[in-house]
């Protein structure tokens, strides 16, 4: 069992945790405090060394891109992303709720690397308390001049607000929260221009997880070389697993990357409830390909989960006994993706709508025998053809569940 100290979580659990006092007590805003007396190249240069990737699903390598914000633009936004609507995550939620001075002090360094002026957080419609807790937290850090006019005697400004989303899955992809952002309906931009060149008004900017944020003020106090030595050779830090599904004791569990999903399952969460067997396991979201009992091994990195055809994603480790109906896993998820779906594109939002209905037919034993070679048919003309990932994210639960678990597929449609 991996002996681990949380970094990210270490002050979840404490009382008045969300407070700005606390957060001074336990050494917040040392991290902002060095950082200022840097100059932004050294920031930059700071997080691509620790081998930072994104929290937020896609892993991108958070130091390039940063990097990739043009240095000469009189106008550059900070976004932060806090929709988190990926099925099984719910670390982000859990960090903005109980410690949200950790995100925001990795808000502040990360506009001064960019030169940001200007910064927002976008949050999910649903999360009340979350709302509540980033509008206090943002107040008080202006009461004590860590956000506003010439911060902590630096010469850097920063204004910060707060923007609640509708509560649509599609924005928590970095374009179509954007367009939210501005006012408009929550449809993602074909890419390229990427943010980083044009997002906000036009103007380049950095969008950013909180998860991913939370790790920058560490980097910067213990240093590249200190975090890089956490992880594995590609994936670098400590990394918060949401668990849920059949097991004993679900929540987040901040473990180093390369952790393997045994480890997670039986030695963090408590192992599967009544003592039964594993027989599926999600290990990044909804959207990521199923693994079985043969992976639990496979360390959960990036590069390692992508050798065995699946992917990191958010890191939301869902677990499924061996009493569970795959096929209505699979239907229950691509409901969700149809509903979701912002309907911009032809593949997804008919593609998916009719990828339901097969579903529908084949776990209710109403399917035709060519039924399983049509839905083959109809996720080739999915994923891959849209605007955003979140075409391809719907295949993927589909795509797995059926090659993994085709005997239960095939038990349902009519020969």
């Amino acid at each position: 069992m991996t002996t681990w100290q949380p970094i990210l979580l270490s002050r979840v659990t404490q009382p008045n945790s969300e407070k700005i006092a606390t957060y001074l007590d336990s050494g917040g805003y040392t991290g902002l405090r060095k950082a200022l007396t840097m100059s932004p190249d050294q920031i930059i240069a700071e997080v691509k060394a620790s081998g930072l990737r994104g929290r937020g699903g896609a892993g991108f390598p958070t130091g390039a891109k940063w990097g990739f914000i043009p240095k000469d633009a009189p106008v550059k936004y900070l976004a932060v992303n806090t929709d988190e609507g990926e099925p099984g995550t719910f670390k982000d939620r859990l960090i903005v709720e109980r410690d949200p001075h950790a995100i925001l002090e990795g808000v502040i360094i990360a506009a001064y690397a960019i030169g940001a002026h200007r910064a927002f957080v976008y949050i999910r419609g649903e999360f009340f308390l979350g709302v509540k807790r980033w509008i206090k937290a943002i107040a008080d850090a202006y009461q004590y001049g860590f956000l506003g006019k010439n911060i902590l005697g630096s010469g850097f400004d920063l204004d910060l607000s707060v923007h609640r989303g509708a509560g649509a899955y599609i924005c928590g992809e970095e374009t179509a929260m954007i367009e939210s952002l501005e006012g408009h309906r929550g449809e993602p931009r074909l890419k390229p221009p990427y943010p980083a060149q044009i997002g906000l008004w036009g103007q380049p900017t950095l969008v950013q997880n909180c998860e991913t944020l939370v790790n920058i003020p560490h980097i910067i106090l213990r240093g590249s070389q200190w975090y890089a030595s956490i992880g594995t050779e590609q994936s670098k830090g400590p990394k918060i697993f949401c668990v849920s599904g059949h097991v004993n004791r679900p929540g987040n569990y901040e473990l180093p990357l390369g952790v393997t999903l045994r480890e997670i399952i039986y030695e963090h969460a408590g192992g599967v409830r009544l003592g039964r067997n594993i027989k599926a396991v999600i290990p990044g979201g909804a959207s990521t390909p199923m693994l079985t009992p043969e992976h639990l091994d496979v360390p959960m990195a990036f590069e390692t989960l992508q050798a065995v055809g699946s992917a990191l994603g958010t890191g939301a480790v869902m677990v499924m006994d061996e009493t569970t109906d795959m096929v209505e896993v699979v239907r229950r998820i691509t409901s969700f993706f149809v509903h979701e779906s912002c309907g911009i594109c032809t593949p997804c939002r008919l593609g998916g709508r009719r990828m339901l209905d097969s579903l529908e037919r084949i776990a209710g034993g109403r399917a035709a025998a060519d039924e399983l070679a049509k839905l083959d048919v109809l996720m080739h003309g999915i994923s891959g053809l849209t605007f955003c990932p979140m075409g391809t994210g719907m295949c993927e639960p589909v795509s797995s569940g059926l090659t993994r678990f085709r005997d239960e597929f095939e038990a349902r449609v009519r020969s």
